[in-house]
C-alpha cells in the first residue's frame, strides 16, 4: 500500500507539473486563434464608422426626422454651403465680378439645387452666396470632396478674402477632426501608458507585457464592435470608437496593475509562478470582476439615452471594458507565468523573501492622519469638494457649432464673418418638412410667423415637401431660438430642423436623458456593490463619494473652461457622460480598497486596523491605476474638438480627486469613524463573541 500510495502521489505531482506547463500555452494558443478569427473584422471597423449628423442627434427629435426625410427626397441629403466674400474697406466692382465668375464656375462643374443668388451686406463689405447641392447625397466622402472642390475654386485676390462656410463645410471640418482621432489618439494613449508603466514598474521588460495585452484587447474590441454593428446595427462614430480605445487602455491597465501587484506579493509566498498566479487571481479576481462589472453596467445604461451619440457609447464602451477584462484575466496571467520571475528584473520577488518596508510610507502616513481624526478629515474633505462644486455655477451655456473647434477651421471663420456683416439677418437655413399636400398652406403660415425673413419651397418627394427658411436673427441666438419654437408651435404635422434646431434638440434631450440614465447608473452600481461587499452602508458611502467627486470635477471645469481655455460653451452631453464614466470608473478604486478591507476584517482585524492595512497595501496600486486612467482620458484634451477636450478634462481631474483625496482620505476616514457599522447589516457588522470562540476551542467532555 505504501508503494502504491507513493506512486499515486508521484503521478499526482507529475500531473500537476504537466498542467502548470500546459495551461498557459493552451491559453496563449486560444488567443492566437481568436485573434486570427477577429482580425479581418477589426480591420473593417473604420468602414462602418460614420459621423453623420443623425449619428449624434436625438433619436426622436424634430431635427432628426427632418434629416431622415431629407435623405429620402429626390437627390438625397442636401449639402448646404455659404460662399463668403469680404473686404474690410468695402467690396469693389472687380471683387463682385470675381465672386460672380467663381460662382458660375461652381454651378458649371457641380449639380446645384438652385442658381446661387448673391446677398450683399448693408455696409458693403461682404457678399454671401448660399449654395446647396444634393450631388453627394448621404455619402460623407462625396460631401467632403464637394466641399474641397468648391474651396479650390473659391479663392482670395488682392485683399479680398473668400471662404466657404455653412453646415456642409462645418460637417466636413468636423469629419476631418474625427478622422484624425483614430491614429493620434491610439499612439498618444499607448505612449502615455508606456511612460507611466515604466515609471511604476522600474523594469525594462515588465511594462511591455500589460501594454501588449491592452493592445490585443483593443484589437479584439474593434472586431467585436464591428460584429455588433453587422448583427444589430449599432452606431459606430468617431467619438464612441475613441472612447472605447480609451477605456480599453485605461481600465485594462488598471486591472493589470492590481493583478501584477498581487502576483508579486504571492511570488514571495509561493514557490511556483503558476500557483502564485492562481493565488493572485483568487485574491484580486473578485475585485477586478466587480470593478469591470460596475463600469460595464454603468456604461450600458447609456442605451436608455435618447441622444444617439450617448446611446452609441453604451455598447462600445461595454465592449471595451469586457474585452480588457477578459484579456487581463487570461492572456496577461498566461504570459506572466510563461516568463516566470525574471519578468520583474531587476526587482525580482524571490521565494521566501520579504519586501522592503519603508518606515514611513506615504500611504501609511495618510492612513495614520485619517485614523487619528477621522471626523475632522471627513468634514474638511466635504468642505473642499463642496467648494469646488460651486464652480459649476460658472459653466458657460451650450456650445454653438462654430465654437466646437479648438482651432478655428475655415467654416468657422466664414460663419463669424457673416455674423459680423449681417448682425440682423439669419445666415443659416432652417429646414421645414411638411406634407406635400399642405405645402402652400404651411408656406403661408411660415411667412406670417414673427422673426421670419424669407421662406421658399424646395424639393418634393415621398409625400413630403422641403421648405427652406431664413430667420431675421443671427444663428443660435436667443431670438432665433424663439423663432424656431414659434414655428414648431404653429405648424401641425410638420417638422422643423436645421443646424440651430439640432442644437436646441441636443440641449432638451440631454436634460431628459439625465433624469433617465443617472438613476439607472446609480442603481446598477449600487446593486453590484451590495452583492460584492455584502453590506448596505459601504456601497452607499462609495456612491456618495463618487457623486461628490463628479460635482467637484464639473466645478473645476467651470473655473477653467471659459477663463483659462477660452471656450465659449460646453457640450450639452458633458454632464451626463462625465457622470456615467466618473461614477462607474471611480467606484473601481473604492472596490479595490473596500474588498481588501473586507478581506482583512474576515481575518479578524479590528475595523481601524483593517482600514489602515487596506490603504497601506492597496494605496500604491490605486495611486498608480488612478494616474494611468487619468492620463489616458487626459489624452482627449489634445484633440481638436471642444466637447472631447471638456470630457477628457473633467474625467481626468475627477479620477485624480478620487484617487488622492476621496479613496485615501475620505473613504478611509469614514470607514474608521463608522467602525463595524460600515458592514451593516452583514455578519462583519457584529462583534465576535469571545465566549463562543473560547467554547469552540475547549474539548467536549467525554
Amino acid at each position: 500500500m505504501g508503494a502504491k500510495g507513493s506512486m499515486g502521489a508521484a503521478r499526482t505531482v507529475k500531473g500537476a507539473a504537466r498542467r502548470r506547463r500546459a495551461v498557459p500555452w493552451l491559453v496563449l494558443g486560444l488567443w492566437v486563434g481568436v485573434l486570427a478569427i477577429v482580425g479581418p473584422f477589426a480591420a473593417k471597423l473604420s468602414e462602418v464608422q460614420h459621423d453623420r449628423i443623425t449619428d449624434y442627434l436625438p433619436a426622436n427629435a424634430d431635427s432628426t426626422q427632418v434629416a431622415r426625410i431629407e435623405d429620402q427626397l429626390p437627390g438625397g441629403e442636401t449639402t448646404q454651403l455659404v460662399l463668403v466674400y469680404h473686404r474690410d474697406g468695402g467690396l469693389t466692382p472687380a471683387d463682385q465680378r470675381t465672386a460672380a465668375a467663381q460662382v458660375d464656375r461652381i454651378a458649371g462643374e457641380h449639380v446645384l439645387t438652385a442658381a446661387p443668388q448673391g446677398v450683399p451686406s448693408a455696409d458693403g463689405t461682404t457678399l454671401m452666396y448660399p449654395v446647396s447641392s444634393n450631388e453627394p447625397g448621404t455619402d460623407e466622402k462625396k460631401r467632403d470632396a464637394l466641399v474641397h472642390d468648391i474651396r479650390e475654386v473659391v479663392g482670395a485676390e488682392g485683399g479680398l478674402t473668400a471662404e466657404v462656410g455653412g453646415p456642409g463645410a462645418l460637417a466636413t471640418d468636423a469629419s476631418e477632426v474625427y478622422d484624425s482621432l483614430g491614429g493620434p489618439l491610439l499612439y498618444t494613449t499607448v505612449a502615455v501608458v508606456a511612460v507611466l508603466l515604466i515609471l511604476i514598474y522600474r523594469s525594462p521588460v515588465l511594462w511591455l507585457v500589460p501594454l501588449i495585452v491592452a493592445g490585443v484587447a483593443d484589437f479584439l474590441s474593434m472586431g467585436v464592435a464591428y460584429g455588433l454593428n453587422q448583427a444589430f446595427g449599432t452606431t459606430v462614430s468617431g467619438q464612441s470608437s475613441g472612447i472605447m480605445t480609451i477605456l480599453v487602455f485605461g481600465a485594462g491597465t488598471d486591472y493589470a496593475l492590481l493583478l501584477v501587484s498581487r502576483y508579486r506579493e504571492e511570488l514571495r509566498k509561493v514557490e511556483r509562478p503558476y500557483d502564485a498566479m492562481l493565488a493572485a487571481l483568487r485574491g484580486c479576481g473578485p475585485a477586478v470582476l466587480a470593478s469591470s462589472g460596475t463600469v460595464a453596467a454603468g456604461v450600458l445604461c447609456l442605451l436608455a439615452a435618447d441622444l444617439n451619440s450617448s446611446r452609441s457609447m453604451g455598447p462600445l464602451g461595454t465592449v471595451g471594458v469586457l474585452c480588457a477584462l477578459v484579456a487581463m484575466l487570461t492572456l496577461l496571467p498566461a504570459i506572466l507565468v510563461l516568463l516566470g520571475r525574471r519578468v520583474f528584473w531587476p526587482l525580482v520577488p524571490a521565494y521566501g523573501s520579504t519586501p522592503k518596508v519603508r518606515r514611513r510610507s506615504l500611504f501609511a502616513a495618510m492612513g495614520s492622519s485619517a485614523g487619528r481624526r477621522p471626523l475632522v478629515v471627513l468634514a474638511s474633505g466635504a468642505v473642499l469638494l463642496g467648494g469646488l462644486a460651486l464652480g459649476a455655477l460658472n459653466l458657460p451655456g451650450p456650445v454653438k457649432q462654430e465654437d466646437s473647434f479648438v482651432d478655428r477651421p475655415e467654416a468657422v471663420t466664414a460663419m463669424r464673418t457673416l455674423a459680423e456683416a449681417y448682425p440682423d439677418q439669419g445666415t443659416q437655413p432652417i429646414s421645414v418638412i411638411t406634407p406635400a399636400g399642405r405645402a402652400d398652406a404651411t408656406l403661408t403660415t411660415i411667412r406670417g410667423t414673427d422673426g421670419i425673413g424669407d421662406a421658399q419651397k424646395g424639393r418634393t418627394g415621398g409625400g413630403w415637401t422641403e421648405i427652406t427658411v431664413f430667420a431675421k436673427d443671427a444663428p443660435q441666438s436667443a431670438a432665433e431660438t424663439a423663432t424656431i419654437e414659434r414655428l414648431r408651435d404653429g405648424l401641425t404635422g410638420s417638422y422643423v430642423g436645421g443646424p440651430s434646431a439640432q442644437q436646441l434638440d441636443l440641449v432638451d434631450t440631454n436634460s431628459r436623458d439625465q433624469w433617465v440614465v443617472v438613476p439607472l447608473v446609480l442603481l446598477s452600481v449600487l446593486l453590484i456593490l451590495v452583492v460584492l461587499l455584502r453590506s448596505l452602508v459601504a456601497p452607499l458611502m462609495l456612491v456618495v463619494a463618487v457623486v461628490a467627486v463628479w460635482g467637484a470635477s464639473l466645478g473645476l471645469g467651470g473655473l477653467v473652461f471659459g477663463p483659462l481655455f477660452g471656450f465659449a460653451g460646453i457640450d450639452p452631453g458633458l454632464g451626463l457622460l462625465s457622470f456615467v464614466f466618473l461614477v462607474a470608473l471611480g467606484v473601481d478604486y473604492g472596490i479595490f480598497l473596500m474588498h481588501r478591507m473586507r478581506e482583512e476584517a474576515l481575518k479578524g482585524a479590528e475595523p481601524e486596523a483593517a482600514a489602515l492595512t487596506a490603504l497601506r497595501t492597496t494605496g500604491g496600486v490605486i495611486a498608480s491605476a488612478g494616474l494611468v486612467l487619468a492620463a489616458t482620458f487626459a489624452v482627449l484634451t489634445n484633440m481638436g474638438l471642444v466637447p472631447m477636450v471638456e470630457l477628457g478634462f473633467v474625467i481626468a481631474v475627477g479620477v485624480l480627486l478620487d484617487t488622492f483625496l476621496v479613496r485615501t482620505y475620505l473613504v478611509t476616514s469614514a470607514s474608521v469613524a463608522l467602525g463595524r457599522r460600515v458592514w451593516w447589516p452583514g455578519a462583519l457588522s457584529r462583534k465576535p463573541d469571545p465566549d463562543a470562540a473560547r467554547r469552540e476551542r475547549q474539548p467536549e467532555p467525554v
